[in-house]
Formats: structure tokens, C-alpha cells, sequence
């Protein structure tokens, strides 16, 4: 049996690399110029080509690509600590209103400093975006502690998130400046605009990030078995639930500051990942977490830019129609399970 089970983790990590491999090579060469493979292996490994095609592929598709690789793996793991956090297969940081709460503070941030005629560094937008995470983060755990329902709960969240969307949505509406009216396409969630500063910035924070929840795997595991049992394995609850909060934000956080909300991704894809391993165990699920994220967000990206061609979808709108479907089936799916234990 463990025979078959190692067998099954390597088939799916050998499947999410080739379909991340596939993908990235898609993506590349998907827009108004076509190359050859040689062409784009010349621009990428040897940084020699053609000028405009080695502009377009080295500054303005790789940077997208890539941010769409750890920005939607960084969605997809934060989404697993939440549901584990929670106990729940739908918690994610857009049902909880986490990514709202981080859209609402960075908006706010940004349209301050573009008052003044000043820029948000990539610092600031992080720190903003994590402020707003925690901030929602602290209603939802205030709501928590009166309400034991967890579908209550989510119907929190997602008035929570409302509220801030709604709150965003009207100072970017009545906005003066041509610069802060441009915050609506970041507000619908999209990849585009990334600069290899953002790439370096987001990777130090993301996998550093990931580095500590991956070394997390053992206390994730026990208090997957209930709380009684990672108190006796020696895990202090009350430090292990305050890091996966701050772990969960940060990941959230960063993804919100650099590519706007996007939904769904951190509910289905951990979902979706587990289906594929039939397994729970955090050392295999957090890897797999993140590979699976970037896969679908590039293949939602790559919707986003070319079915609608030269009009770009927001990635949030494609996210949620193929992420929505995931999560109404972990709903029933839930529900069933609790039926057959009853």
C-alpha cells in the first residue's frame, strides 16, 4: 500500500512540473509576435535575439510569467494554511476577506502618496497589503471566538470582503489623478505591468515564507489531528496558531500588493492538490500546494490575454470561473462525509 502511495506522489509532482513546464513555454510564446523554440531558448538562456522580440519576451512576458509562478503558488499555500487553520476546506483569503482587508490598505497608501506626487515602493505596497490582511484577519478571529458555526463564519468573511471592496471601489471611483484612476485594473486582479525589481522582491518574500511553513510540516501535521494531539506531540498551540496566521498574511499579503485580489485560487487549488495526492500530509501538500498554484494561474493567465485578445480579462474573473466549480464541490463534498459520519 505504501508502495502505491509513493508511486502516486511521484506520477502527480512528475505531472505538475510537466504541466508547469508546458505552461511556461505556452505563455512565453502566446501574444502578437511568434517565435521558435530556439528563438526564445536564445533570448532567455543566452540573452541574444532579435531587439524587439528580446524586449517583449525579457521585459515584459518573463517578468509576467514568473510572478504569475510564485504569486499563484504563494495564493495556493496560504490557502492551505487557512483551511488548516480553520478546519475548513472552503477558507481562503478571498472568501475570509483577507484580500480585500490588504486591497482597501494599499489603495488607501497608494492614493496618499500619488496625492502628493510620490511612488510606492515595493515595501510600502507589502507592508500595506499585510496591515489590511491583519486587520481582516483580526475580524475574522473576533468573529470566530462568538460564532462556532464555520458556515457563519464564511458568510462573514465574505461581508467583510464586501465592505472593503465596496469602501476601494468608491475612493478609486472619485479619484482626480489620470495615475490613481489606473488603480481600477490593479483592483480587478492582473499580472501585467511586473518589472524584474517587483520578481526580486516578491521571491525573497515568498520563499522565505514557504522555506518556514515547508519546516512547519510536523506541528501542520499534528494539529491536522485535532488540538489534543498537537499539545501532546509538544506543539504550543497558542504560538503555532499565532505563525500560521502571520505565514497565511504575508503570502496573501504579498500576492494582493502586486497583482490586486485574486479569487479562488487558495480555496480550490489546495483542494484539488489533496484529490490528486489523497493525502493530507503537509510535507507532500505544501510543495504541491505551490506548484499547483502556479499552474493555474498561468493557464488563467494565458486565458486572460489571448481569448480576448487585444482585450485582457482581469485574472480574477478567470480564476473564478474555473476555481468556483472546485469549491461548490468541496462544499458538497463536505457536506456528504459529515452526512455518512452522522
Amino acid at each position: 500500500m505504501k508502495h502505491k502511495s509513493y508511486i502516486r506522489y511521484q506520477i502527480s509532482f512528475i505531472l505538475l512540473f510537466v504541466l508547469l513546464a508546458v505552461l511556461f513555454f505556452w505563455n512565453i510564446n502566446s501574444g502578437s509576435i511568434q517565435l521558435s523554440a530556439k528563438e526564445v531558448w536564445d533570448i532567455i538562456v543566452h540573452r541574444t535575439g532579435e531587439d524587439t522580440a528580446y524586449n517583449i519576451i525579457w521585459e515584459i512576458r518573463l517578468p509576467r510569467i514568473l510572478a504569475a509562478v510564485i504569486l499563484g503558488g504563494a495564493l495556493s499555500v496560504s490557502g492551505f494554511l487557512l483551511q488548516t487553520f480553520f478546519n475548513n476546506p472552503i477558507a481562503g483569503p478571498f472568501v475570509l476577506g483577507i484580500s480585500s482587508g490588504a486591497k482597501l490598505v494599499v489603495a488607501l497608501v497608494m492614493i496618499y502618496l500619488l496625492g502628493r506626487g510620490l511612488v510606492a515602493s515595493s515595501q510600502v505596497m507589502i507592508l500595506a497589503a499585510f496591515a489590511g490582511s491583519m486587520i481582516s484577519m483580526g475580524f475574522i478571529l473576533l468573529i470566530s471566538r462568538k460564532i462556532h458555526s464555520m458556515s457563519m463564519l464564511v458568510i462573514g468573511g465574505v461581508m467583510i470582503g464586501y465592505i472593503c471592496s465596496a469602501v476601494t471601489d468608491f475612493v478609486v471611483t472619485f479619484a482626480d489623478d489620470s495615475n490613481i484612476v489606473n488603480l481600477h485594473n490593479w483592483s480587478m486582479g492582473s499580472f501585467s505591468g511586473m518589472s524584474w525589481d517587483n520578481i526580486s522582491v516578491m521571491s525573497a518574500v515568498v520563499f522565505v515564507s514557504l522555506a518556514i511553513t515547508f519546516l512547519m510540516s510536523k506541528p501542520i501535521g499534528a494539529y491536522q489531528l485535532g488540538e489534543v494531539y498537537a499539545r501532546n506531540m509538544g506543539v504550543n498551540i497558542k504560538l503555532f496558531r499565532v505563525q500560521l496566521i502571520l505565514l497565511s498574511s504575508i503570502l496573501s499579503a504579498c500576492v494582493t500588493a502586486f497583482a490586486g485580489p485574486i479569487s479562488f485560487v487558495g480555496i480550490a487549488v489546495p483542494h484539488l492538490i489533496k484529490s490528486l495526492l489523497k493525502t493530507a500530509k503537509p510535507i507532500l501538500v505544501i510543495p504541491a500546494c505551490f506548484l499547483g498554484g502556479a499552474v493555474f494561474c498561468l493557464f488563467c493567465d494565458m486565458i486572460a490575454r489571448t481569448v480576448f485578445a487585444p482585450t485582457e480579462l482581469s485574472i480574477s474573473s478567470v480564476t473564478a470561473i474555473f476555481g468556483a466549480p472546485v469549491v461548490i464541490y468541496a462544499m458538497f463534498a463536505q457536506k456528504s462525509s459529515r452526512a455518512k459520519m452522522d
